[in-house]
């Protein structure tokens, strides 16, 4: 028998998989028992009268803040799919007057899987996998979504996932704060969370409301949800999928609090006092080609599937003090 014979692949890929679920919540328990450094959720408050540190390029007037949480093929804080730093570059241009941020969400201590840890070589190896070209190298690549799914399934999880939650709203909580927003200014603030990042954004909400005393309101862009208690604390959450994108539908499948016959559980009641909205862009996959951030191809106006996701988040954005307008941002089907 040699490593290469299908079942032994098989074996190794089960056995991998069930330990990083075991693992999984480690890093949030870890965080919380105070392991990674200072256990402080955020950073404090300027002090009376002391400005609050504003990066050069945000000093504008400012209408809103965006918090970006990546979907999970991501490694790190910094975009590397190239088709994301180009949503988030087009989305600072629509929304001039936002300031727009990514976070890291599958590490509570922002520490990215390249960087910093006992496994990084072999994060930095499964990223190089995945940027190939050749269908093992992306095989292989697949680890990163694995490890990833096992994060947002903690976030889902009502053990685990106040720990981890609360992580996560102290790394926007930090990040909003250096880009100068201020305390119970009443300014928005829009989570949009892409495919796993949406449950992450919703469970973090209610911490970030707390944490600053502002209206928060989150996008979820092909989310995976679960029936999370945050869904209760948000202004509104809409959740905008493609006609063709069936991983969203796993959220409503894997997590029972989203089923009918639970009508006191959290998604229910959020249904029930209006807070979800769902808004279907026909006709977009979840992901790569045909998906959300598609440049090629195109619906019958001309625009591409990238530039109708850019313009139909930017009229959430720019409508995040209130209930959106769902059924006037109806993209024209292809």
């Amino acid at each position: 028998m040699t490593l290469l014979e299908p079942g032994t692949l098989l074996f190794v890929a089960v056995f991998a998989l069930l330990l990083s679920g075991a693992f999984a919540p480690l890093e949030a328990l870890g965080w919380w028992a105070g392991w990674f450094g200072d256990l402080a959720d955020e950073e404090p408050p300027p002090a009376q009268g002391e400005p609050a540190t504003i990066i050069p390029a945000l000093e504008r007037d400012v209408g809103r803040y965006v918090v970006f949480l990546s979907g999970i093929d991501s490694v790190s804080d910094e975009p590397v799919p190239q088709r994301q730093v180009r949503f988030l570059e087009r989305l600072r241009e629509e929304v001039s007057d936002a300031v727009v941020l990514q976070v890291f969400p599958y590490s509570v201590t922002n520490r990215a899987l390249t960087g910093e840890r006992i496994f990084a070589r072999f994060w930095r190896w499964a990223l190089r996998q995945k940027l190939g070209t050749r269908s093992h190298e992306q095989i292989a690549g697949m680890l990163i979504n694995l490890r990833n799914t096992w994060q947002v399934l903690v976030s889902a999880d009502r053990r685990y996932g106040p720990f981890y939650d609360r992580g996560t709203a102290a790394l926007m909580v930090r990040q909003l704060r250096r880009a100068g927003y201020q305390d119970a200014s009443g300014l928005p603030i829009v989570l949009i969370g892409y495919s796993g990042g949406g449950q992450i954004a919703v469970g973090a909400a209610p911490f970030v409301r707390e944490a600053l005393d502002a209206p928060v309101s989150v996008l979820s862009l092909g989310g995976v949800l679960a029936s999370d208690p945050g869904l209760l604390a948000v202004r509104h959450l809409v959740h905008v999928i493609g006609a063709r994108d069936r991983v969203h539908k796993a959220g409503a499948i894997m997590f029972p609090g989203r089923w009918p016959i639970f009508p006191y559980s959290p998604w229910n009641l959020a249904r029930r006092h209006g807070k979800i909205r769902r808004l279907v862009l026909s006709p977009c996959n979840h992901t790569g080609d045909d998906g959300y951030l598609d440049e090629t191809k195109l619906v019958e106006d001309g625009r591409s599937y990238f530039e109708v996701t850019v313009d139909v988040l930017a009229a959430l954005v720019r409508d995040s003090t209130g209930p959106a307008p769902v059924a006037s941002l109806t993209p024209v089907a292809a």
